[in-house]
């Protein structure tokens, strides 16, 4: 498939790219990063998203530039849907009338673009774009290595995440030799969140629970948290992983409230643990330590229908 990617590059001129509902870092520094590598080529791009660049991502090269709108209105020649799992992800009226390449790292994607390259070997779609960024003879700029990095070092959890391979460390490698800072990334995503993410932590932190065995815990965020502590949409990411470095801890969930009995559902499992399978259970999916998906109800019953998921992941990983 990465064939058909570089022959479609290399036979058009005009191209959108997009990404999923609240952009993550590897969905953007892999979105901006082919940005670049068109822009190298001659070619004419443009990056489109539903919602708003994250406060930790704004200094991106090419951030600046991403346009916010609920609906794509002209035709390309190709648009590119990065990290999704289906044609509705991007959350962009009129993309169903584009033709579509869908470029994504999760084997639960479907395929519904005219062209699918998915591979689920890779850490992150960043280490897809190197990829392409080679097969297109395209030399790496500082703008396309730091894009590319940034999505690497999103996903693999600052290369802690068992999705972390020797592949990986070569690509970041190569990336530090063509201008990236590795100092000034963490710098910008890690060491300079806003007042209100701190005070969000706090207050979540509060609800932290876990079960009688240890083994799993959970956090929750209500909408009156994030308007008691200021908070923007995006200053909840993260949270979940708080609960996951408790030692005993073995899967973990954060539920986020979106709306009234609505709620966002963050999973993360350390080792053999499979939490895409519990939430592909919920219409969800993603990576074997990290899924995510929603729910509406009462809390409490949503709550124990997750956690009694996570349970049977965990016993099922020990009987084995």
């Amino acid at each position: 498939m990465l064939s058909q990617v570089v022959e479609l590059i290399e036979s058009k001129h005009r191209f959108m790219i997009t990404a999923h509902v609240r952009p993550d870092g590897d969905s953007l520094g892999s979105s901006l990063a082919l940005y670049w590598i068109l822009v190298a080529l001659g070619k004419d791009p443009v990056v489109i998203m539903r919602d708003r660049v994250p406060h930790a991502y704004r200094s991106l090269p090419g951030a600046a530039s991403v346009l916010t709108m609920p609906e794509v209105t002209e035709m390309y020649d190709g648009a590119f849907v990065i990290e999704c799992s289906d044609i509705d992800r991007p959350g962009l009226l009129g993309l169903e009338r584009q033709h579509v390449i869908n470029i994504d790292h999760h084997s639960t994607t479907a395929l519904f673009g005219n062209v699918n390259w998915i591979d689920a070997t890779a850490s992150a779609v960043g280490e897809m774009i190197y990829n392409l960024c080679k097969a297109l003879g395209v030399t790496p700029t500082k703008e396309i290595a730091t894009c590319t990095y940034t999505a690497l070092l999103t996903d693999t959890g600052s290369f802690q995440f068992s999705n972390t391979t020797e592949r990986t460390f070569k690509i970041a490698s190569e990336l530090v030799r063509r201008g990236v800072e590795p100092a000034s990334v963490s710098q910008a995503l890690y060491y300079s969140y806003p007042y209100g993410k701190i005070k969000l932590l706090g207050l979540a932190l509060s609800t932290l629970e876990h079960d009688a065995s240890g083994q799993i815990a959970w956090i929750r965020v209500t909408r009156e948290a994030m308007d008691l502590a200021g908070a923007a949409e995006e200053d909840a990411d993260g949270i979940v992983n708080y609960a996951l470095s408790i030692g005993d801890v073995k899967a973990v969930a954060f539920f986020k409230e979106v709306e009234d009995c609505s709620w966002r559902i963050s999973l993360r499992s350390k080792n053999r643990i499979n939490v895409a399978k519990v939430a592909e259970q919920f219409g969800g999916g993603g990576h074997k330590n990290a899924a995510g998906c929603s729910a509406d109800g009462d809390y409490d019953v949503v709550c124990d229908r997750v956690i009694s998921g996570l349970k049977d992941a965990v016993l099922g990983v020990a009987a084995v």
